[in-house]
């Protein structure tokens, strides 16, 4: 698209589904109001955990789908709310609030074809609901179809002409349409219909930049900032407005603005890097550049215009460098052979230098007898200059560059950690959830001489409390040296101290008195594993998974001089507990864990599976094994485990659903 907007979703969100009855029981009605109610506050993750429960209820009712689908959707998993709205649909096929849902979602994973479908279904169901109108003019508009998405606004606005949104929206069809007048008419009505709103007063500031009005797009800006002060898009835009000014400083400081926001937002140090560079500022440009390609590798412009500051840092080398990336990125950039020539002739390579100044030619001649064939890169056309500030609808977004202007830095994501019994009491937990029983367990926990319970997040005790346990199984093995339950008590206490060699040599013993028992091997594959971690993050070596906004994927550590870790002997224990219990969930959830650590990705992921198949309720087992598949590129089986640990009750799945399986429109 030529302009990039943030469109308007105009969502009709219904307290109560009309006559629609739930269910003639009681506590399902309390469920289903309760629910309702969550999300209406905005709680959607409480939302979801009483839908669940409602659905263990009744699997059967379609309504507690699609509000737990509402609930996934505005906490950014799209891809489990469409998985929500399937499942209401199948049970009520024509539930027409769940196919404008379910377009809503395909639309925002970009998938227009079958939100268009979607529409078309709700629309036969219910020609007169007008929120089918809006929603289908916004998958028309998203997929560039902006007369049919002009035409729907019409509708809905002939209907509802209080809404500002579709006028926002329908403005930006005009926009797209080169009609400015009736996009600037467009934005004056949502403006006056919202005067709070801030985004009409930066959609119109864009059509006032357009006709070069700055006065009135910077008076517009200052408006949207004064109802938003923390609008990074509002800064970003003035920025554009105030260097068009000449006004640099107050350029720099509102990208500035931006960037302590977000950091690694590309195109704003992109931009900053140009003024820095204009202004003198060489060595901080070239900080910004840096930083640039390393967000965004492909960015041809990056290196060309770093290597146009390295020229005016007299570091020909560098620059040289810089130029045959940017060439090797775009064969055709006419203006990198001539400068590359340049660079060539003050390094002394005249014979080179004249190869490229030839080659510039070439292309610049082929370039002109080929105007009117649009597939043809412009990056031959040597009267562009290339060191123009960037908005977000400039030719930097066309199709011959790189199109992920927007990406963010390395995120680090650590896996859930490993199961193991420890000292503590659990929460109690309620008649719905699905608690996971293994009759083993539960038989060994009653039997042990204080409460353990199995625990993946170590419970918080005082220490004063250790210590008194401590000494009082110490002395009860003194009296007692064969029953290996008391060794195994130590080495978890021992353990939960700090002490790890202590609780090393106390599980040692108790699997020398008892080699059958399968939480003794559990437990000391567990204390391994933490001795490693422990001593890799003395030395500054913590290997942690690590992704990347486009889904780039790789293992890192934080320092160069790293080690190898071993996690064989942890293995061994649990493959050993695999033999003893082979229906124990949790020692294949463990083993995953170490085998993802060991860069075992697929056995990782085998393991997982197997937790997963004995419990399907694991919601740990989900997360990692989402990440895994993140990692390994299968994105959308990686994004559909982490909504389901995230329905489960793991609330750390949103924020990496947001991170790495939304496509921003």
């Amino acid at each position: 698209m030529a302009k990039r907007i943030s469109l308007v979703v105009f969502l009709f969100f219904l307290f109560f589904i009309g006559a629609e009855k739930v269910c003639a029981q009681y506590d399902k009605q309390q469920f289903f109001y309760r629910g309702q109610h969550l999300l209406f506050e905005g709680r959607y993750q409480q939302a979801i955990d009483n839908f669940n429960k409602l659905i263990q209820l009744d699997r059967n009712l379609h309504e507690a789908y699609f509000f737990r689908g509402i609930g996934k959707y505005n906490l950014g998993d799209f891809m489990g709310a469409r998985s929500d709205f399937d499942k209401a649909l199948q049970i009520h096929p024509i539930f027409t609030l769940a196919y404008h849902y379910r377009a809503i979602t395909y639309s925002r994973l970009g998938d227009y074809e079958k939100a268009l479908e979607d529409l078309k279904e709700a629309i036969e169901l219910r020609p007169g609901y007008n929120g089918l109108y809006f929603s289908r003019g916004v998958t028309y508009l998203l997929s560039q179809q902006f007369k049919l998405a002009e035409a729907d606004f019409n509708r809905f606005i002939r209907h509802e002409p209080r809404v500002s949104e579709a006028y926002l929206n329908r403005g930006a069809c005009y926009l797209y349409l080169k009609d400015t007048v009736k996009a600037l008419n467009d934005y004056n009505t949502a403006v006056l219909l919202n005067k709070f709103d801030p985004e009409g007063y930066i959609r119109r500031s864009r059509v006032y930049a357009l006709q070069e009005s700055y006065e009135e797009a910077l008076e517009d800006l200052n408006m949207a900032l004064s109802l938003e002060p923390d609008n990074s898009f509002a800064y970003f835009n003035r920025a554009l407005i105030r260097y068009n000014q000449d006004d640099l400083p107050g350029a720099l400081d509102d990208l500035e603005r931006v960037l302590k926001e977000d950091p690694g937002n590309a195109l704003t140090l992109y931009n900053r890097a140009l003024i820095r560079t204009q202004i003198g500022d060489y060595n901080n440009a070239l900080d910004d550049y840096d930083q640039v390609i390393a967000i965004n590798p492909n960015n041809v412009l990056a290196y060309y215009n770093r290597a146009a500051l390295f020229i005016q840092m007299e570091r020909y080398g560098e620059a040289l460098r810089d130029y045959n990336m940017a060439i090797e990125l775009y064969p055709d950039f006419a203006n990198a052979y001539m400068n590359r020539s340049y660079v060539k002739n003050r390094m002394g390579l005249f014979a080179a230098a004249e190869l490229d100044y030839q080659t510039a030619q070439h292309k610049v001649s082929e370039y002109k007898t080929r105007l009117g064939d649009t597939t043809y890169s412009a990056f031959a056309d040597t009267t562009q200059r290339f060191d123009r500030l960037l908005a977000l609808d400039a030719d930097f977004a066309k199709k011959d560059f790189n199109n992920e202007l927007l990406q963010y830095k390395d995120v680090d994501i650590r896996l859930k950690p490993l199961f193991k019994l420890l000292a503590g009491q659990t929460e109690t937990g309620t008649a719905l959830e699905q608690r996971y029983y293994y009759e083993a367990l539960e038989k060994f926990i009653g039997k042990q001489s204080i409460q353990v319970n199995l625990f993946s997040i170590e419970p918080e005790l005082e220490q004063e409390y250790l210590d008194f346990q401590r000494e009082q199984i110490k002395s009860l093995v003194t009296r007692n040296p064969a029953l290996a339950d008391l060794y195994f008590v130590s080495g978890i206490l021992d353990f939960q101290s700090k002490q790890f060699n202590a609780s090393l040599a106390s599980y040692n013993k108790a699997i020398e008195n008892d080699p059958g028992n399968v939480f003794y091997y559990m437990n000391r594959a567990a204390l391994q594993s933490e001795m490693i971690e422990f001593i890799a993050s003395m030395e500054s070596n913590v290997q942690i998974l690590t992704l990347d906004q486009s889904g780039t994927t790789r293992t890192k550590v934080q320092d160069q001089g790293r080690r190898e870790y071993d996690y064989s002997g942890a293995i061994d224990d649990l493959e050993k507990a695999a033999m003893l219990a082979p229906d124990f969930a949790y020692v294949y959830y463990n083993l995953g864990n170490l085998h993802c650590l060991s860069g075992d990705f697929p056995k990782s992921i085998t393991n997982y599976s197997k937790s997963i198949e004995l419990y399907p309720y694991l919601a740990e087992a989900y997360y990692n094994r989402g990440l895994i598949q993140i990692y390994l590129k299968d994105k959308e089986k990686g994004c559909m485990d982490i909504s389901t640990a995230g329905e489960l009750g793991i609330k750390d799945a949103y924020s990496v659903i947001k991170k790495f399986c939304v496509t921003e429109q």
